[in-house]
């Protein structure tokens, strides 16, 4: 009964736009006699590059000899970064770098190609943030600490603080007895 938690637009992005096919030519073609060895590999990749963007997380592959697939849930997310070259921008295009908590600080997916990126991040953001939900989804568990739940944490505190005490007194009292 919930509607779609992701915008159409978002949605309906599989393959990279064909910006992304000059890209690579332009930049082989800076390699000068190597651009043969470098062209190949980019057609390639260009041409089995896909995404998915569900209501879980992202997922990337592409490859024809060594397939390789990448999928992010939103909750592994910990950072998103837009980055673009002077050849990227002149085609509309930027790469969007979303880092996780691994033990690199390299970006663990990199989606190039796509010219709407800015509405990407923004919504990649608002998922991770656990904002963008579906009407009627309940809504996210929130860990100690968190803006909102401070009411609850400190009747928590609250409620060990008086147990800590009765826990004293208690063995105040044993104390006291000799036992």
């Amino acid at each position: 009964m919930s509607a779609p938690a992701i915008p159409r637009q978002i949605h309906d992005i599989e393959r990279p736009d064909p910006a992304l096919m000059t890209y690579y030519l332009l930049v082989c073609l800076l390699t000068g006699p190597l651009f043969p060895i470098f062209i190949i590999p980019s057609y390639f990749r260009y041409h089995t590059l896909r995404y998915r963007f569900d209501d879980d997380g992202i997922s990337m592959r592409w490859g024809i000899l060594f397939r390789r697939e990448i999928h992010l849930t939103y909750t592994r997310i910990q950072d998103i970064h837009l980055t673009s070259n002077l050849i990227e921008r002149w085609l509309g295009l930027a790469k969007i770098q979303v880092q996780t908590a691994s033990g690199t600080s390299s970006a663990e997916m990199t989606i190039e190609g796509i010219k709407e990126y800015e509405l990407v991040r923004d919504f990649v953001y608002s998922k991770m943030r656990g904002h963008a939900r579906a009407p009627g989804a309940p809504a996210p568990v929130r860990a100690a600490g968190d803006a909102g739940d401070t009411g609850d944490v400190a009747a928590a505190l609250h409620e060990a603080a008086g147990q800590l005490r009765a826990l004293r007194e208690e063995l105040a009292q044993r104390r006291s007895r000799g036992v």
